[in-house]
This record gives structure tokens, C-alpha cells and sequence, in this order.
């Protein structure tokens, strides 16, 4: 499947390993694929970013991302939906962090792969790689981009697709912006 890969969707795989080791994670996972387009400054994903005001909400995002690592990575929605059956899932946090430190329940371990000089993908990484994979295949693309990467972390539930539809970047406007039907178009 990588050697379909564009340039520009390599980077966004490199950049989300690194991603994952600067954070002493396990596996790479969807969010650092997610800040990996962020870092990115080419490419119609980033395009397709600026195009939609992210560019200039880039730390919201990253702290948006941070905070659910910190919850676990549960989703803003999964928070809520405990808070209805009486769980304040930051008060959990607080206490977590209380005894174990801050960032006690991130997650981060060392990730068993990375002793073989490569870094493993967390299922949610897959799943979105697969994802840009049937994007790509369905637009009838010869390659896979960033921006099949971009899309395919707006349809694919989790902590990405809410911080991102949180900042006004949903499948619909990036397929608007990407291909037609809206003010600009990537080229």
C-alpha cells in the first residue's frame, strides 16, 4: 500500500512516528497523524487546512489533542455521555494525576516496536490508512495523499474527527475545499 503514497503522505507518516516517539507513546496513533498534517506547510491537505482557518487555530488543536491524551482519549462526546450516567471523567483525571502525576492516564508507554528500530501503528493509525486507502480508491486516484489522510480522519469516529469538526474542518468542507463546490479548489 505505501509505495501509492505521494510524497507528501510519506511526510505525514514520518512526521506522525516522530510524533509518537517525542511523546514517549506506544504506537502511532490517529491524533499523531493528525498533528503531523498540522506540521506540514505543502501538500492539499495543508491547503485544504488553510483554506479553512485552521492554520491559524493550530495550537487549539494541539491542546485540544492534549487533553483528551489526558483523559485517556476519550472523546469530548464520550466525556459528556459518561458525565449523563454520573461520572465526571475529569474529576477522575484529577485525582489519577493527583497520586500518579500529571499525564498518568496519557497512556504513553513504550511501545514494544520500537525495539526492532520500528515504531508500530496503534489500530486507529490502520484504520485511517486503510480509510485513505478506500478514499483514494473510491475517487477513482492512482495515488494516496495527505489529503486522502486528511479525509479519512474526518469520517473515522474518535478524538480527531471531534477536535477537528470542533474547528469547522468536517468531511463535507474539506471535500468542498479539496474539489469543487466551494470558493477554492487544490490543485
Amino acid at each position: 500500500m505505501f509505495e501509492r503514497f505521494t510524497k507528501d503522505a510519506r511526510a505525514v507518516v514520518v512526521g506522525a512516528v516522530e510524533h509518537a516517539e517525542r511523546a514517549g507513546a506506544g504506537p502511532v496513533d490517529a491524533e499523531h497523524l493528525l498533528l503531523a498534517l498540522l506540521d506540514r506547510e505543502a501538500g492539499r491537505a495543508s491547503f485544504a487546512l488553510a483554506a479553512l482557518g485552521l492554520a491559524e487555530h493550530g495550537n487549539a488543536v494541539r491542546e485540544a489533542l492534549g487533553e483528551a491524551r489526558r483523559r485517556a482519549g476519550l472523546s469530548q462526546a464520550d466525556a459528556e455521555a459518561l458525565a449523563g450516567l454520573g461520572i465526571d471523567v475529569s474529576e477522575i483525571v484529577a485525582r489519577v494525576e493527583e497520586v500518579h502525576g500529571v499525564g498518568a492516564m496519557s497512556g504513553d508507554r513504550k511501545d514494544k516496536g520500537a525495539r526492532s528500530g520500528r515504531r508500530s501503528f496503534g489500530q486507529g493509525a490502520k484504520e485511517i490508512l486503510e480509510k485513505a486507502l478506500r478514499i483514494a480508491v473510491a475517487r477513482r486516484d492512482r495515488h494516496i495523499g495527505d489529503e486522502h489522510i486528511l479525509l479519512a480522519l474526518t469520517v473515522r469516529p474518535g478524538v480527531s474527527a471531534e477536535v477537528l469538526a470542533d474547528h469547522g474542518v468536517t468531511h463535507e468542507s474539506v471535500v468542498r475545499v479539496l474539489y469543487g463546490g466551494g470558493e477554492a479548489k487544490a490543485g
